[in-house]
């Protein structure tokens, strides 16, 4: 059973913090808050589903050196960044750095609750491709090395009958390794075989 996506706050604001207790009751998910970036990674959330709405100045860690933080440590929970005084060079770094977007306050709620949803999407999305990738990896690492040699040969578009001058061997040898190798990577189609190939370099998962 997957985990329900939580919102994460950090903020230094008490108040901020309680205004946004109402976001997760809107979209009917938990909320987690916390005053200050320290204290959000003692907790270590890191690696939990859903999204994290984060202040960018605070006392001790600002928000930018936390995110830069979570992403020095492969942590790809979304992020939206609030601010009540953000200038266009912290905007243009904490987008650079992958945020969903920086609110400045006083934001409306309408827009911080398109925003959240917009990040759970994004982090649900994420987590599929990641998933679906460390499978495809999986699947193509039981592959024989002469199987492997044939999945090669076939991601760089040649035919059975090139593979088979290629190789030495003939058609039904090649055909045999193909239709192997398709069953164990559990592929109906060559659109099927591309897919995963194509999970199986997924930059979510480097």
């Amino acid at each position: 059973m997957s985990q329900q996506a939580t919102i994460f706050v950090v903020d230094d604001d008490e108040a901020i913090r309680n205004a946004l207790l109402s976001v997760g009751t809107l979209l009917g998910h938990p909320v987690r808050t916390f005053p200050s970036a320290e204290a959000f990674l003692e907790a270590n959330q890191q690696d939990q589903p859903g999204c994290l709405v984060l202040d960018i100045k605070m006392p001790g860690m600002t928000g930018l050196e936390l995110q830069r933080k979570l992403l020095d440590a492969n942590c790809a929970l979304p992020v939206i960044m609030i601010s009540g005084h953000a200038d266009v060079r912290i905007a243009v770094e904490t987008m650079t750095l992958g945020a969903v977007t920086l609110l400045e306050k006083p934001f409306g709620l309408d827009e911080l609750l398109s925003n959240v949803r917009k990040a759970i999407a994004k982090d649900q999305e994420n987590r599929s491709q990641s998933e679906e990738s460390n499978l495809a990896k999986i699947r193509v690492s039981a592959l024989t090395s002469k199987e492997r040699e044939v999945l090669t040969l076939i991601s760089q578009g040649l035919t059975n009958r090139e593979m088979a001058d290629q190789l030495g061997l003939s058609i039904r040898a090649v055909e045999d390794r193909r239709s192997r190798l398709m069953k164990k990577v559990q592929a109906r189609s060559i659109n099927d075989l591309v897919r995963i190939l194509l999970a199986t370099e997924n930059p979510q998962d480097s």
